[in-house]
């Protein structure tokens, strides 16, 4: 094991995995092999324990529906025999196109009961560009059938036929649970290698990326996470994560099930209407763990009401995860400052990082320790240096993602793949028991992504793309390789341009913001910023964006020669919140974003809208 600060595995002893070994219903395997062993012994102990609930919004209040282990193990059962009836065999593809709720819970392990792969994806909305990246799951994978719920199983149906896929069999869940679990047999065949899911990745629509999680590389991560976060015993998880994204799929679903606990699921949509639903909820079940991104938090802060926090008991709650983006340490203030009325401790806080090309989890704070914020030289960080200064210096604030345990962390220059040095900034690489075996399908990706060797000639690690340096045994992760915004040699992060522009007036901050470059005479930065006009007060929208331009660039010591105003939501998101800062570039450069007021520097007009101006202002504006 190396030692801290190298670079090296942190935190794991070598030698052989440790494995429990059980016995159901006659069958001795090690835990490790089929995540359905654990269900079926949850339900032959415990048959009574609620397993799942759902959690819908009923006015300012929410409805619960449970589902013990013994109801989930029939159902599975049913569900699996349903697919046998059907003629689709072990080792085929089922789609699963659901909102939150159970439905998508015995579908998904009834497929695993069956040794069918289940491809969670989003419920494709009226939008064609959600139509279209459902299809190319659908046929990337190759699906034998479509699970969903009967409420949307007409439109799911039209869907297939209009796009040529009604080859695949569609059906609601409750219909096929429906058939007799008696006549389940345990398929033949499974164990560490079967295919656990099919991950895809938030990318682009027109070539999806299916990250093979074997059900090897699932025990590993849900082991790494029990022992990183020190859960023990029985606790309940509460989240509002889609379940077709990694974070709330592994971390608040599968984990929880794995230790025989309880998962509290809300949708998305009820989250984001009333944020306060999910703090109550955590509050009335004793919740222990949670996770969320950094705007989740945010978000709270800000719209949860005076009236919605009294009375909330918030001191139970030991475990509040906060990945899947940036985080920024203004954010966590803010949720502890206003929450610490409610019992809430800082400590609580956990920054992580993972990604679904390592299952899910890499790093993470440890358990009732404070987030680590440091204070970097900001030169300094431009050059791909991390360098403390103290509080009372300029500087940006970063947050440590925590340590890494039982896996091979390096930080590489992405050019010549050599191995940086403790404090430089380089690629992230990872190799162990929780790295995926690759894309499906996808032969080269998959080499060029999970098979990279060091200039040293280590081989078999996993380039995922991030920017990151370790300082002693800490992650500290900064961003994206391919939005790193370089501008008059210096290297600046999109998200630290973001925070700067939301700052500048309340119009901004309760919006999102995307910032990139582009290549006009020079390299340019664009910012998008959602507002709501009515926001914006007396202030005309020419004012914001003269505030974003001196304000934030002055911070910054950039200019800021671009600014594109849009409503609330044309900011483009993955499904787990990430901004799609690429596809926003595209949709820029393409003219095809929708416009409430923009302004471009001269060479980003002649470049990019070389048509002429309708509005007659000589600096590009237009409404």
């Amino acid at each position: 094991m190396g030692s801290a600060g190298d670079g090296r595995l942190r935190g794991a002893e070598e030698g052989e995995p440790v494995f429990r070994v059980i016995r159901i219903n006659g069958w001795g395997m090690s835990g490790s092999e089929f995540f359905p062993d654990f269900i079926a012994r949850h339900a032959e102990e415990f048959p009574d324990r609620v397993a799942v609930v759902l959690a819908k919004a009923n006015g300012g209040e929410t409805v619960e529906e449970p589902l013990t282990f013994a109801e989930l193990d029939r159902a599975a059962r049913a569900v699996a025999v349903w697919l046998g009836e059907q003629g689709i065999e072990a080792g085929r593809r089922a789609l699963l196109l659901h909102p939150t709720g159970l439905d998508f819970v015995k579908a998904f392990f009834g497929c695993m009961y069956a040794g069918v792969t289940p491809v969670p994806a989003p419920l494709p909305g009226g939008h064609r560009h959600h139509l279209t990246r459902a299809t190319g799951i659908a046929l990337d994978a190759d699906v034998s059938v479509v699970f969903t719920d009967s409420a949307n199983l007409p439109a799911i149906a039209d869907w297939l036929s209009q796009d040529g896929l009604d080859r695949i069999v569609c059906t609601a869940t409750s219909v096929a649970e429906q058939a007799d679990p008696a006549g389940w047999t345990r398929p033949e065949g499974v164990g560490s290698e079967t295919l656990a899911f099919l991950q895809y990745t938030s990318g682009s629509t027109s070539d999806p990326k299916g990250v093979m999680v074997t059900q090897a590389n699932l025990f590993h991560n849900l082991r790494l996470i029990e022992s990183s976060l020190g859960i023990r015993g029985y606790n309940t998880f509460c989240s509002w994560l889609p379940l077709y994204h990694d974070m709330g799929l592994i971390g608040l679903f599968l984990l929880p099930l794995f230790l025989g606990s309880t998962a509290i699921l809300m949708s998305p949509v009820d989250f984001l209407k009333r944020p306060h639903l999910w703090l109550r909820l955590i509050d009335r079940h004793n919740v222990l763990v949670t996770s969320a991104p950094n705007f989740a938090y945010d978000l709270c802060a800000r719209k949860v009401t005076d009236e919605q926090l009294a009375g909330l008991d918030l001191s139970r709650w030991e475990i509040a995860c906060n990945g899947a983006e940036p985080i920024d340490a203004t954010a966590l203030d803010r949720f502890a400052e206003r929450f610490a009325a409610a019992g809430f401790r800082r400590e609580a806080f956990l920054p992580c990082y993972g990604m679904a090309e390592t299952t899910l989890y890499i790093s993470g704070t440890r358990r009732e320790a404070p987030p680590l914020v440091t204070r970097m030289e900001a030169r300094a960080l431009e050059k791909n240096v991390l360098r403390p200064v103290g509080e009372d210096e300029d500087g940006p604030l970063v947050v440590s993602c925590g340590i890494v345990n039982e896996l091979d962390v390096r930080i590489v220059d992405p050019e010549s793949r050599a191995e940086l040095p403790e404090g430089e900034v380089g690629e992230i690489w990872v190799r162990g028991g929780s790295v995926a075996v690759g894309y499906w399908g996808k032969e080269r990706e998959t080499r060029e992504t999970f098979q990279a060797e060091t200039t040293g000639g280590e081989r078999g690690f996993l380039r995922t793309g991030d920017l990151g340096a370790f300082l002693g045994d800490q992650l500290y992760v900064t961003g994206r390789i391919k939005e790193m915004v370089i501008t008059h040699g210096r290297n600046l992060y999109p998200q630290d341009i973001e925070r700067e522009v939301r700052a500048v007036h309340p119009a901004a901050a309760a919006g999102t913001t995307s910032v990139f470059s582009v290549v006009a005479a020079q390299e340019e930065i664009v910012v998008v910023q959602e507002i709501r006009p009515r926001d914006l007060g007396e202030m005309p929208v020419e004012e914001l964006v003269r505030k974003i331009r001196s304000e934030a660039g002055n911070r910054l010591g950039v200019h800021i020669g671009n600014v594109v105003l849009v409503r609330p939501g044309k900011v483009r998101k993955t499904t787990s919140g990430k901004i799609q800062r690429r596809l926003m570039r595209e949709l820029f450069q393409a003219n095809a974003l929708e416009v409430l007021h923009e302004e471009l520097a001269p060479g980003t007009r002649q470049r990019f809208r070389p048509a002429p101006a309708q509005d007659g202002g000589s600096d590009g504006t237009a409404a």
